[in-house]
């Protein structure tokens, strides 16, 4: 059993949870799948889950608990809950974009945002965004802004020229 922390992400899948552990650890560093719960016979009705399928996967991504159920198809995610992924470099970016895009919503949104095959919505976002959207220049992040809404898969080199003007 690992350690809980304070929060943890609780997530429902219609019935892809274990699919879905699998790929998320694959891409983040540091991760691994901790603990997988069955159904019982007791507790299948409820979900329509047949006895001894998953139930709950237990799962660290880049040492960040995560909790995923198969709940059945009841609900759906959606893009108002999102998961931010702050990366140092062109390089980070484009490994997160790729392997979380890849058999994803076929349609990026803008600004880093983007929905994986299970239809998760994760934003991969350079950790010195804020610092150029927050600058005192106002002129500056505004050009950084207007850089930024012009792209889906966010270009680094890209925004770092709008904030040089």
């Amino acid at each position: 059993m690992h350690s809980i922390q304070k929060i943890t992400p609780f997530l429902w899948f219609a019935g892809q949870a274990e699919q879905a552990a699998e790929f998320y650890v694959g891409i983040f560093r540091n991760s691994k799948i901790c603990d997988i719960v069955r159904y019982t016979e007791a507790g299948q009705e409820q979900h329509g889950q047949p006895p001894g399928s998953v139930m709950i996967v237990s799962l660290k991504l880049d040492g960040q608990d995560f909790t995923l159920l198969n709940g059945g198809p009841a609900f759906q995610f959606t893009p108002a809950v999102s998961f931010v992924i702050n990366c140092e470099s062109q390089e980070e970016i484009d490994h997160f974009w790729n392997q979380l895009s890849e058999g994803g919503a076929p349609e990026a949104r803008q600004c880093g945002w983007l929905a994986d095959k299970y239809g998760l919505s994760w934003q991969v976002v350079p950790t010195a965004l804020p610092t150029m959207l927050m600058d005192a220049d106002t002129e500056k992040a505004g050009r950084v802004m207007a850089a930024l809404m012009g792209m889906k898969k966010i270009d680094l080199a890209a925004l770092k020229k709008a904030y040089a003007g």
